[in-house]
């Protein structure tokens, strides 16, 4: 984490806020501006601010080019609700939240692409991450797991009708 920006008790809930956030995260902070631009949603005016402030942090440090940095960590915690009561029926009160949210961003340095392993001259070689392995040796099972079952479904229902 290179610069931290903190924006708090806004009148937004976390919920639509958070809708927002896939878009931007991992993105260089002018580019994530440029698209937020482009949204039609109030979270993107707040969250276009705080990248300014972003900014600004950084530029304080010494050193540090904003081209280099992208937005590490974006989040939407919920903060305190303001309570109010609407009249229900039959003389009751009905409660509504009026949520507020704490958002916080941080910019960090772009990671470093890295290639494969290279194990020969010139040829790079793919790693297969074990998650990965056990996905398709389930895909394959299951398969030919309904497979034996369509089979076996046909031989049993022709000894019923027998």
């Amino acid at each position: 984490m290179i610069t931290r920006a903190i924006l708090r008790y806004i009148r937004i809930t976390p919920r639509k806020f958070r809708q927002i956030i896939p878009l931007v995260k991992g993105r260089n902070p002018e580019e994530a501006i440029a698209i937020l631009t482009g949204v039609k949603k109030k979270a993107s005016g707040y969250c276009i601010d705080l990248i300014n402030s972003a900014i600004a942090n950084t530029k304080r440090i010494q050193g540090v080019e904003v081209s280099k940095l992208c937005i590490s960590k974006l989040t939407a915690d919920g903060g305190p609700q303001l309570k109010r009561f609407r009249a229900g029926s039959m003389g009751r009160a009905g409660m509504i939240r009026k949520r507020t949210s704490h958002i916080t961003l941080e910019l960090d340095e772009m990671p470093v692409k890295m290639e494969g392993h290279v194990k020969e001259e010139g040829k790079p070689q793919k790693s297969k991450h074990p998650a990965e392995i056990n996905v398709k040796e389930k895909a394959k099972g299951a398969a030919q797991a309904v497979k034996h079952e369509k089979h076996g479904a046909k031989k049993t229902a022709k000894k019923g009708k027998e």
